[in-house]
């Protein structure tokens, strides 16, 4: 009786063992998902949320944004301020500043969403790495954004 139960165990044993030797083996015969960075990108899926950025009007390149602070008020961690005036000879007001606090920034979207023009839109960026904090506390988001002042 002893010995029946010791030669199920060293069955079951040996078919572990192959299964683990099966997986070993299709592991190394698949290609690795190492990505040499930073010389190659990392493919970001299509949803990834990076830090919120000021889309460009596509007519006259300046900030879509008309600073109605919208998104400052809905936002829950209060990270955002956003001012503007209007330029000589415009129409509507164009933000003149939108700074971003990315350190305390929970990156849950209801600033996008609850943009009326929809200037809003969450960045590619996943790379983000300093020594010193204050870079990602006042975050310039127009400073790539062409300025009618």
């Amino acid at each position: 009786m002893i010995e029946c139960c010791y030669i199920k165990d060293i069955i079951r044993g040996f078919a572990s063992l192959l299964v683990g030797m099966r997986v070993t083996m299709q592991n190394m015969l698949s290609r690795p998902h190492t990505v040499q960075w930073p010389r190659e990108e990392a493919p970001l899926p299509p949803r990834f949320r990076g830090h919120i950025t000021v889309l460009p009007d596509e007519m006259t390149r300046y900030p879509k944004c008309f600073a109605c602070g919208t998104c400052a008020r809905n936002c829950p961690s209060g990270c955002i301020t956003v001012s503007g005036k209007k330029p000589a000879g415009a129409r509507k007001k164009v933000a003149n500043s939108f700074f971003l606090d990315f350190t305390r920034c929970s990156l849950c979207g209801i600033c996008v969403e609850s943009c009326p023009v929809g200037a809003l839109d969450f960045s590619r960026h996943y790379a983000l790495a300093d020594f010193d904090g204050r870079k990602f506390q006042e975050m310039d988001l127009l400073q790539d954004l062409v300025s009618p002042f």
